[in-house]
């Protein structure tokens, strides 16, 4: 092999690495396990005043994002954003994350939340739980430049089984 041809060679290598990695942790991303800790039962009220976060990774290889956003939207209105900023997660493995919670309306989110915390908890139905939609949001960019995101909208009561799941595939 002469060495221009090593040097192409080479070359197309630089030029995949950062398209291959991106592609990586987009399917990682896809495939992302979360729940509470569990040093505390989850709430939204809890999510409310910034809680731990567990993050599975299933993947046999490393996965990163730039940013882990949960969405609560009430009748088509934001009411608040739970983040959690980047983050790399080793194969097979989890870490317990810190995440902060920005809204607009503290009181009135807060009052909404700790209502359809009973009742998803099985109490009386005082607002329609229907018009509660969630959406988990993972940023990755594609090469560190390409904006991406994977979006799952999920209605308010299954975020709340998600995050009390006692089992992730990491423990």
């Amino acid at each position: 092999m002469n060495k221009y041809s090593a040097i192409t060679i080479i070359a197309i290598l630089i030029i995949i690495a950062p398209f291959a990695y991106s592609g990586l942790n987009i399917i990682g991303a896809e495939q992302l396990q979360y729940k509470w800790n569990d040093s505390e039962e989850f709430s939204f009220f809890t999510m409310m005043n910034n809680g731990n976060i567990e993050l599975c990774n299933p993947m046999p290889f490393s996965i990163s994002f730039e940013e882990l956003q949960i969405g609560s939207f009430y009748n088509a209105k934001n009411i608040g954003t739970y983040e959690i900023m980047a983050t790399t997660i080793e194969p097979q493995s989890s870490v317990i994350t810190n995440g902060d919670f920005f809204t607009e309306e503290y009181q009135s989110t807060q009052r909404l939340f700790l209502t359809l915390d009973y009742e998803f908890d099985g109490g009386e139905i005082r607002v329609d739980p229907n018009k509660f939609i969630v959406i988990v949001s993972i940023h990755t960019p594609i090469a560190g430049i390409i904006p991406y995101s994977h979006d799952l909208q999920i209605s308010g009561f299954e975020l709340d089984q998600i995050m009390k799941n006692q089992e992730l595939s990491c423990n």
